[in-house]
């Protein structure tokens, strides 16, 4: 009996020891090495204000930009019934602008069933449009009196932003959600909805509403929330995924206090608090500032999602003379150095894009999704270290392209429910899929660190 239990702990053994240098064996470690999009742990997505694909990359090469003769010369020259001429387009070095009108009203203008030409027609009356002989106006408009709407940038106004494109990936078919203003494009990007609530704890009582005109349906700091429909944020709480949406410094969302300095995001731009079922969690966890982000991204605790929003005095947003390009460009310069020089670059994405076009001329109709939008063309940009390089994307995408990347790294595919929205747009066959940007077969990309002020 001896010998048969010697002889069985002798063949156990022996087992033990050929499964664990069988080279056939599965290596444990690497069945857990993450694959394809799950190799990104941190999205990271920057919304800027009101700029137009053509305005910003309408002279990239390879991209759908601005359309040109059989010579190659730009042949955009739009009628301008202020001048009694059409306006052509024309090259500017303005760091601010007067723009035109974005909403529902002027963005059908605009498309003009197509035709792509009513930009100027849209313009409400302004001194520069009738006499642009005086300093300022030549400021704001062309060489020969032509609207801003008109105007484009290239590499020499926008090095930093064409250097992204140039080395990641640039998306020449990014649409905004809607044609409208901020609140409704910042609504779409966290819900994928824009709507006005009767009551807003009952969503049944919740209807589109791309421009938001009415106070009594949109909210602000100090007020109870007023939209009742389902956010993003709702779901990855459901499944403790940390994310965080982060503001101007001087931003004051919950009074009374007061605002600071350092910048304040308007609520128009951070609407989550304005969410029925957000408003009662613990935003303060969540709703963070511009230096808390660089902070994270310096120590390597950056959430699995954050969104950053920018205050007026570097947002972009050309009317009133409010934001400067090249105060934007170099905050969001500095926002990315900060993810490239930190621990977590290896495994994120970035996402940069702006809200709406602004008025601005793009020659591309946008495409119907549903009797919400799509909104016409802006500027959309992907950088991280696995971003194909030099890459322009012409699939058709939207912000409802965040959302389904989120869901589909974070929540198994889970989808935002329909409630009343038209359709659940990230559904949509036509929708573009974000993980085509990415190679995630190479080694990661070294940062590419970027003097903001160039």
């Amino acid at each position: 009996m001896k010998r048969l239990v010697v002889a069985f702990v002798v063949v156990a053994a022996a087992a033990t020891m050929l499964a664990v240098t069988d080279p056939a064996a599965p290596d444990p470690a690497a069945a857990q090495t993450p694959t394809g999009i799950f190799k990104l742990e941190h999205l990271v997505f920057i919304v800027q204000e009101n700029r137009s694909f053509d305005h910003y990359f309408g002279t990239f090469k390879g991209a759908n930009g601005l359309p040109r003769d059989a010579r190659g010369r730009i042949d955009v020259c739009i009628p301008n019934p202020y001048l009694g001429r059409c306006a052509r387009a024309y090259h500017t070095t303005a760091q601010r602008a007067l723009a035109g009108p974005h909403d529902d009203e002027a963005s059908a203008i605009d498309v003009h069933g197509g035709r792509m030409d009513g930009f100027a027609r849209a313009l409400r009356p302004h001194t520069c449009f009738t006499d642009p002989r005086t300093p300022f106006c030549r400021q704001l408009t062309g060489p020969n009196g032509q609207p801003d709407v008109v105007s484009y940038h290239d590499a020499t106004t926008i090095p930093n932003y064409w250097k992204y494109a140039r080395n990641f990936v640039l998306q020449d078919r990014m649409f905004g959600p809607q044609d409208s203003w901020t609140l409704p494009a910042h609504l779409y990007l966290v819900s994928g909805w824009a709507a006005s609530c009767v009551h807003p704890k009952n969503v049944e009582t919740c209807t589109s509403d791309v421009d938001l005109e009415d106070p009594a349906h949109f909210w602000t700091y100090g007020e109870e929330p007023v939209y009742g429909w389902t956010d993003i944020t709702r779901m990855l709480d459901a499944d403790a995924i940390p994310w965080g949406y982060y503001v101007g410094d001087g931003t004051c969302w919950d009074p009374p206090c007061a605002p600071m300095q350092g910048g304040f995001s308007a609520p128009a731009r951070n609407p989550l608090p304005g969410f029925v079922d957000t408003a009662a969690t613990e935003l303060d966890d969540n709703i963070l500032t511009h230096t808390r982000f660089r902070t994270q991204a310096g120590d390597g605790t950056l959430p699995a999602v954050s969104w950053i929003v920018p205050y007026a005095g570097v947002s972009e947003h050309p009317h009133g003379g409010i934001g400067s390009v090249r105060d934007g460009q170099a905050y969001v310069t500095r926002l990315i150095n900060a993810v490239m020089a930190g621990p977590d670059w290896d495994s994120t994405a970035i996402f940069l894009t702006w809200d709406d076009w602004g008025g601005f001329y793009d020659h591309v109709r946008p495409p119907f999704v549903d009797v919400n939008g799509y909104g016409l063309r802006v500027p959309g940009l992907v950088i991280s270290p696995y971003a194909k390089r030099g890459v322009i994307d012409h699939q058709t995408l939207s912000f409802d392209a965040y959302l389904k990347l989120i869901e589909d790294r974070f929540l198994g595919g889970e989808r935002l429910p329909k409630e009343g929205r038209p359709r659940v747009r990230e559904r949509v066959d036509f929708l573009g899929d974000l993980r085509h940007s990415f190679d995630f077969t190479q080694e990661p990309r070294t940062p590419m660190i970027l003097d903001p002020t160039p």
